[in-house]
């Protein structure tokens, strides 16, 4: 699984603050106590202190038996301090670490891999990340509606629109339940209101859910940041930089609105140079369009057309502004 590193510093930064109030709330615990029973803070001292000559002891050839007088004195002193935590009124507990994850010790790692508890914060960025552009709330496979496309027979491909959709959703169904590194790339071309956004909307919130990276961004915002990294002097290029890496490396990206971004030479090369690395290192790729294939050939060059054609599944949606539709309702 291929983390998003943006994202993985965030889920950190959010672990160490837990971390850093489970700390403060042992600090104050610790406080009442020593405030309480004075008696304590100074067993603890000898307990620190027994440490501190365990060390020294273990790095003196011959000292075996100082070592053991050493690790019963400890065990003595702990004994003492949880009879005085007791006779206090404390509960047993009291003053024992808490970790929100007893697997990791709210370290983040077990070993060398990470942690379910990391992994859970990390989603729960990807989450919000993906929020941000999309509602991810209302955007379900269980909440896309059929009965707002035709049903009637269209004359120039024999089915329904309704049909024709079944047939889309479906596909990105099965395409979010089984994503991996053998899915097909995937071109969702339409006029607009028809649920482009909205499917790929349930795509990534399947797939980043089952632990992969997802990057969701439109074709202008792409495009702007690949000029602002070679063109700008800005003190935020390390940023820009960081956003374009996401673009290249991430499990799958969505390039939403293609065609809607002024075409120029430098944005038909950004355009293919995401695509062509994104084929050659594995990563998959939705691009939705409200324009054709024809209208993307005479936009944009025969390299990037012969690997959008070649090495995408196209995904046509069909029917009325479904927009529209919901707000005569």
């Amino acid at each position: 699984m291929a983390l998003d590193g943006k994202l993985l510093a965030r889920a950190k930064a959010a672990h160490k603050e837990k971390r850093r109030v489970n700390d403060e709330n042992y600090e104050r615990r610790l406080e009442n106590a020593y405030v309480r029973v004075p008696k304590i803070r100074a067993l603890d001292a000898e307990i620190r202190a027994t440490m501190s000559d365990l060390v020294s002891a273990a790095l003196t050839p011959g000292s075996d038996g100082r070592i053991e007088d050493i690790r019963l004195r400890n065990i003595e002193l702990q004994g003492e301090r949880r009879r005085e935590l007791s006779s206090a009124g404390f509960p047993k507990n009291y003053l024992d670490d808490e970790y929100a994850c007893p697997d990791c010790r709210d370290t983040g790692y077990v070993g060398t891999q990470i942690c379910e508890c990391l992994i859970e914060l990390y989603k729960e960025e990807q989450k919000a990340s993906l929020s941000s552009l999309f509602k991810l709330g209302s955007e379900t496979f269980d909440s896309f509606d059929l009965s707002f496309y035709d049903d009637a027979p269209a004359t120039e491909i024999g089915i329904s629109p309704r049909r024709s959709m079944e047939i889309v959703y479906e596909t990105c169904v099965e395409y979010a339940r089984k994503f991996g590194k053998n899915s097909m790339n995937l071109f969702f071309n339409g006029a607009p209101g028809l649920g482009k956004t909205f499917l790929s909307a349930c795509i990534a919130r399947v797939v980043a859910d089952n632990g992969h990276s997802v990057v969701y961004d439109t074709a202008s915002s792409v495009f702007s940041k690949f000029e602002e990294a070679k063109f700008s002097r800005s003190d935020d290029l390390e940023e820009v930089r960081g956003d374009i890496k996401r673009y290249l490396t991430c499990n799958l990206l969505i390039l939403d609105d293609l065609g809607t971004e002024m075409t120029t030479a430098f944005t038909i090369s950004a355009l293919y140079e995401v695509i062509n690395t994104r084929l050659t290192s594995g990563g998959k790729t939705i691009v939705s369009s409200n324009l054709t294939l024809l209208d993307l050939h005479r936009r944009y060059s025969e390299q990037i057309m012969s690997r959008i054609e070649g090495e995408y599944q196209t995904l046509t949606f069909r029917g009325d502004d479904i927009r529209k539709k919901r707000n005569m309702l």
